[in-house]
């Protein structure tokens, strides 16, 4: 998972440390397992939950948009170049120099805007990602108390584990319960964001193809 996986599987092993072993019977009653050891599938923990679903829609919508955006911009700018080249017959060395340099500066302008706008999508990711880290903490913490766990573990950094110490179904049903689609809960959490990503990204806005300087 990262960094952020480690930094809360360590402060989750200590609460589960201090809070002790809950009662074979109570783990049992609640359809958990009993053992100090857990394991969650972060990913589907992300994607499956009210919270993930809602973030990666969003994130979606706004790609598709810029992708729009990007596309628009490139026929424009292309159409700029076109007259541009038509008009330099007419022009005299130095406009038609004056006008390529002023393309060029908005060109470069734009191409710095788009990137920047796609750079904030990335970052907005991050921070849906903390957030929900930040709010499942809770969740997982109850779970781990009662199961009498002490650890709770990313599947991907386990090699072998058995299906009876997976929590992830159980972890999303809570989580949904307790945050819904996440749109409550507070912008700044304290949860360090990850340093890989949880929720696999919406499809990339295609780049910002622009003319060739000068427009020559």
């Amino acid at each position: 998972m990262g960094r952020a996986l480690r930094v809360l599987t360590l402060a989750l092993a200590i609460v589960g440390g201090l809070s002790g072993a809950a009662p074979v019977a109570r783990a049992q009653v609640l359809g958990l397992p009993d053992s100090p050891v857990l394991v969650v599938d972060l990913n589907r923990l992300f994607n499956e939950t009210r919270f993930g679903e809602r973030v990666a829609s969003e994130l979606e919508a706004e790609s598709a948009a810029l992708a729009r955006e990007n596309r628009r911009i490139e026929a424009e700018l292309t159409e700029e170049e076109k007259v541009l080249t038509e008009r330099r017959s007419g022009m005299t060395p130095e406009a038609f120099r004056k006008a390529a340099d002023a393309f060029d500066a908005k060109v470069q302008r734009t191409r710095s805007e788009q990137e920047a706008k796609a750079r904030a999508l990335a970052e907005e990711q991050e921070n849906a990602q903390r957030r929900f880290l930040g709010a499942a903490r809770p969740v997982l913490e109850r779970l781990m108390q009662e199961s009498g766990a002490s650890v709770l573990l990313d599947t991907r950094s386990v090699l072998l584990s058995s299906d009876a110490v997976d929590v992830t179904d159980a972890a999303v049903d809570r989580i949904d319960d307790v945050i819904g689609d996440g749109r409550a809960v507070p912008t700044d959490t304290g949860q360090q964001a990850p340093a890989d990503p949880v929720v696999t990204p919406p499809p990339e806005a295609p780049p910002l193809v622009l003319p060739p300087d000068g427009g020559e």
